[in-house]
């Protein structure tokens, strides 16, 4: 599963509070959806006790962004802060339930979907900033990132038999015009798990197949905005295999970002730019609604961006250059995210304003267009491929030093671009940035993405611009990115649980915190924040119409 620009880092377009929560979630619902080809009746929620989602599932998004994917809806639907309703209305049952079921992943869903005349169990994870990984459907082990057409079908011969042993599935694939064909086994039972660009044909399906399929064919469409592309030639993944080429410092990295991307997505250059103009507009849009005033009753914080702005417009704040406006969009855009408004996961929902805040602030402060601050999005998007390829967006896994740590990151190498450094420099600016960040714990106030966060991303904003000045200055990052990253990444390994947005330690321990918290639960706006409270561990309740 290669990592996507689009796809993984900057991406998606989305609403609520927590992209691997809410847009992970919505994703696993559509493809638990699609099982029963839309046909849902019931669906049966598990969550392993020792994980992250019985704590954080209702105040986090996670209920939300599910219930809209089991409707089939996109992740940036104006319905779903009141998707748990539309739920019932639809006659769609629902249950939760918590266990010990050994998942090795904090963010794993167990879903049995039933429909009127068939029922299929579904395991996937939520990996960070929205993207996900199917694991096992019906009890066979899948690997599937959304990224492609599946086809699902069981056969009726055994494991055993030789034709399937022997089966050709290059061959197989090429005949069906798919790009994959795997075997999947569970005991003696057999399924093919076809992987193509396009929907296949029922007809070239059931032309080619060389058994009989006694159950009916299960279609799962794609949920990702960039499709898989089997063979791509990428060019690289990390950081040292870029900056290793002679002539590394001849594009400026954004250049590099779009090579990139062109391979992974089979897009053309124009394609890459336009794509991230868009998205450079929709983060504009945020900002300035933010700065209109947000409201929503589920929330620990207030409408307070306006208040910066009014004192910055006065004079009564201290001269802190183009930092007070990164600092004002930076509290605009969370603004947004906490009301349930419209943004862009850069990387995550939780981190999604420093990015958006130092590029379109210095973007104005430099008088660029568009497709200028799209190239520094650009460049900040191949700096998170880097990190997703070799660590994770998920501050489940790896606290706040993944989602805070990661936009510094990439919003240093952002604002290099931006004033017209090189690549080394771009890149010795994110390793700078977040090895800065390194031991960030996550311990969200009242189980919400709001406190610390909007405090970590002005850090990260704050950190982004020192370290891109640092390094135009010609300072010495000393460790390399990628060096870095797997640095991070072993502290994550050992990191406390309580640290890893469990709501179980820091802040989010604090009698204050636990008083917001017990308020916030009598939450009655129909957001669904209270509408599933947590089950006795190895219980079950019904939340039905």
């Amino acid at each position: 599963m290669t990592v996507s620009i689009f796809n993984d880092v900057i991406g998606p377009v989305m609403r609520g509070p927590s992209s691997s929560h809410c847009a992970a979630a919505l994703r696993i619902g559509r493809l638990a959806r699609d099982l029963v080809g839309g046909d849902l009746q019931h669906v049966l929620i598990q969550f392993d006790e020792s994980g992250s989602l019985p704590a954080t599932h209702t105040s986090q998004g996670s209920d939300m962004g599910l219930f809209g994917g089991l409707l089939g809806w996109e992740a940036h639907d104006e319905r779903l802060p009141n998707s748990r309703q539309h739920l019932i209305d639809n006659a769609i049952a629902f249950e939760f339930e918590y266990g010990n079921y050994g998942d090795a992943h904090p963010n794993t869903y167990r879903l049995t979907v039933c429909g009127e005349q068939e029922s299929h169990t579904l395991i996937a994870i939520s990996t960070g900033g929205g993207m996900i990984e199917v694991t096992s459907i019906d009890d066979f082990d899948v690997s599937m990132d959304g990224g492609f057409d599946e086809t699902l079908v069981r056969l009726a011969e055994p494991a055993s038999n030789e034709s399937i042993q022997t089966l050709d599935c290059e061959s197989l694939a090429k005949e069906l015009l798919a790009d994959h064909v795997h075997v999947r086994t569970s005991d003696q039972n057999v399924m093919l798990q076809i992987q193509s660009s396009q929907r296949l044909e029922f007809a070239t399906l059931q032309r080619s197949l060389p058994w009989e399929s006694p159950e009916p064919i299960v279609r799962l469409a794609p949920v990702l905005p960039i499709r898989s592309r089997p063979n791509a030639e990428i060019p690289f993944q990390d950081c040292n295999t870029l900056t290793s080429q002679a002539d590394v410092d001849s594009k400026p990295l954004w250049k590099w970002a779009v090579e990139y991307e062109m391979q992974r997505g089979g897009l053309t250059e124009r394609e890459v730019l336009d794509r991230m103009i868009e998205i450079v507009q929709i983060a504009r849009t945020s900002i300035e609604s933010g700065l209109n005033g947000t409201e929503y009753a589920d929330r620990v914080l207030g409408y307070q961006s306006g208040g910066f702005r009014d004192k910055l417009q006065s004079g009564q704040l201290l001269d802190a250059g183009a930092l007070n406006q990164i600092v004002l969009y930076t509290t605009a855009m969370m603004e947004v995210k906490s009301s349930m408004g419209v943004i862009i996961a850069a990387p995550t929902a939780g981190a999604c304003a420093a990015l958006p805040a130092t590029c379109l602030a210095m973007g104005e402060s430099l008088s660029l267009s568009d497709e200028e601050i799209a190239k520094a999005f650009l460049a900040a998007g191949l700096i998170g491929v880097f990190i997703a390829t070799a660590w994770s967006f998920a501050a489940e896994v790896g606290g706040c030093q993944a989602e805070g740590g990661s936009a510094a990151a990439m919003s240093a190498a952002a604002l290099v671009t931006m004033a017209g450094g090189t690549t080394t420099q771009a890149t010795g600016a994110a390793s700078m940035a977040l090895q800065n960040m390194l031991g960030l714990i996550c311990d969200p106030v009242a189980n919400r993405v709001e406190v610390p966060c909007l405090g970590k991303n002005v850090i990260a904003a704050s950190n982004a611009i020192s370290c891109a000045n640092m390094c135009l200055a010609g300072f010495d990052p000393v460790i390399p990115l990628d060096e870095t990253i797997d640095a991070a990444r072993r502290v994550s390994e050992r990191m406390p649980r309580e640290h890893r947005c469990t709501a179980l330690g820091g802040l989010a321990t604090t009698p204050t915190s636990l008083q917001i918290e017990k308020r916030l639960q009598q939450c009655s706006s129909g957001c669904g924040c209270s509408a599933a409270q947590p089950v006795a561990l190895n219980t079950k309740a019904t939340v039905s119409t």
